[in-house]
């Protein structure tokens, strides 16, 4: 009575298509992570079907989970009277709580996350007209650990060339280079960065599961710091001394307590190619989890619709996310990762499905058909990003480009519930889905 959830239970089934591999770990790994319950129980099936093999998209698993999931919170929190905001702060995973699967969540931050929720405009601002609804939810995602690889060359004119095994996709290049600027107190356009395979560099995980710039930032941390270290040991055998009585700052190598005994970065990168010998230097990492989360990132969306009864239709007035990103390296893009997250889960909630026919046969199986959101579907995307350092990584990086996709169903889907009062229990939420649900709220309540 007092809103604590004491337990839960789910039956997942995934239709894997031809062959087995539906992402059932991964669902049942997230299914109930954003709240804590000491008593749970979850089954879960992967079905084959006459249908196409099933895929690994954004975040594997977890936006179908949590688009129930949070459909059930909001209904659990209106049938105790209590403000779903409310009922998210009370039952909220906590540093230490377990996931599903015993794994614990060393450091999540959904309490902070939703306290500025609850300060922000998109939250506090009443939502006025007909018809229109405001929904929350929340969503979650852990990185699933591999291994990176990475050289630091030092070149005659003081730059550096980072040579990384981890294909770019989403803007990474520029991440760890400054992550590698930072390191060496360089200039971003001092950093060269370039991407090559293993006749090159060693092995490097896929470019997947939001690990590449959590765990390439170690390896190139670690490169930096031992090209350092041999600049120093140069250093030291020029001035005759130990290299532990080296240091290093604002472009300047000098022996402890003597200023006079100094030498620069572009000096000592010179003296590499003309005669010194090349400088070079390796950096791996690996993260493999062991009984604890790596890097759990806590997310919220906040999103304001309007329904046409009449049609079903639903029209996004705004979308708001918020999102902790530990040490946001690099921005831009992490907020281009939370707007594109959130803009394929809209399409996820809103248009996006397979249509077979009686048949068995796909009928929308090109983009002519298989209706993405665009520009008129989708507000401008607001973003908040939270920084709180993640205390497993040395530099409180957390994984930041699988969650933004796990709240929008979820989001939606309560906002149309405020707005019409109809419960959507199936995605996507097309408008002849939307009309009929409207329908049958109406008769309910009749």
């Amino acid at each position: 009575s007092d809103g604590t959830i004491t337990a839960i239970q789910a039956r997942i089934v995934f239709d894997a298509g031809a062959f087995p591999g539906a992402p059932l770990r991964s669902a049942i790994r997230r299914v109930f992570s954003h709240y804590r319950t000491p008593n749970m129980k979850i089954d879960a099936y992967d079905v084959v079907t006459n249908k196409p093999h099933v895929a690994a998209y954004r975040a594997p698993g977890a936006t179908p989970t949590a688009f129930s999931v949070e459909s059930v919170v909001d209904d659990l929190a209106r049938s105790l009277s209590i403000d779903p905001m409310e009922f998210r702060l009370r039952n909220v995973s906590r540093p230490g709580d377990p996931m599903p699967d015993g794994d614990l969540l060393t450091s999540v931050n959904f309490t902070e996350v939703l306290n500025r929720v609850k300060l922000h405009d998109c939250w506090t601002t009443p939502l006025e007209g007909k018809n229109r609804g405001r929904g929350l939810a929340l969503g979650m995602w852990t990185m699933p650990g591999g291994s990176a690889s990475c050289h630091v060359n030092l070149n005659g004119d003081g730059s550096v060339t980072l040579v990384l095994g981890t294909p770019d996709l989403s803007g990474t290049r520029t991440s760890l280079g400054l992550v590698a600027a930072e390191a060496l107190g360089l200039a971003l356009s001092d950093v060269k960065v370039t991407i090559a395979n293993t006749d090159a560099v060693a092995y490097s995980d896929a470019s997947a599961g939001d690990r590449i710039t959590y765990i390439a930032s170690i390896a190139v941390g670690r490169a930096c710091a031992s090209l350092i270290e041999s600049m120093k040991a140069r250093v030291a055998s020029e001035f005759d001394t130990s290299p532990e009585h080296i240091g290093y700052r604002d472009g300047r190598f000098a022996a402890s307590g003597v200023p006079e005994m100094s030498v620069s970065w572009e000096a000592m990168a010179l003296r590499s190619v003309r005669g010194d010998g090349a400088l070079s230097a390796s950096g791996v990492a690996s993260e493999i989890p062991d009984g604890a989360a790596i890097a759990p990132n806590a997310t919220a969306h906040v999103v304001d619709v309007e329904v046409d009864p009449e049609t079903g239709k639903v029209d996004l007035l705004r979308y708001t996310t918020f999102q902790d990103a530990g040490l946001a390296v690099n921005p831009a893009q992490v907020e281009g990762q939370m707007q594109g997250g959130a803009t394929q889960g809209i399409g996820w909630a809103l248009s996006e499905g397979y249509d077979y026919d009686e048949n068995g046969r796909l009928q929308n199986a090109t983009l002519l058909d298989y209706r993405l959101p665009t520009s008129m579907d989708v507000p401008f995307i607001d973003t908040e990003i939270i920084e709180i350092p993640s205390e497993a990584h040395p530099l409180g990086i957390r994984a930041v480009g699988q969650a933004p996709i796990v709240p929008p169903a979820g989001a939606i889907a309560n906002a149309i519930y405020n707005a019409v009062g109809a419960r959507m229990r199936q995605l996507p939420m097309k408008p002849e889905t939307v009309y009929l649900a409207i329908r049958d709220s109406e008769g309910q309540q009749a």
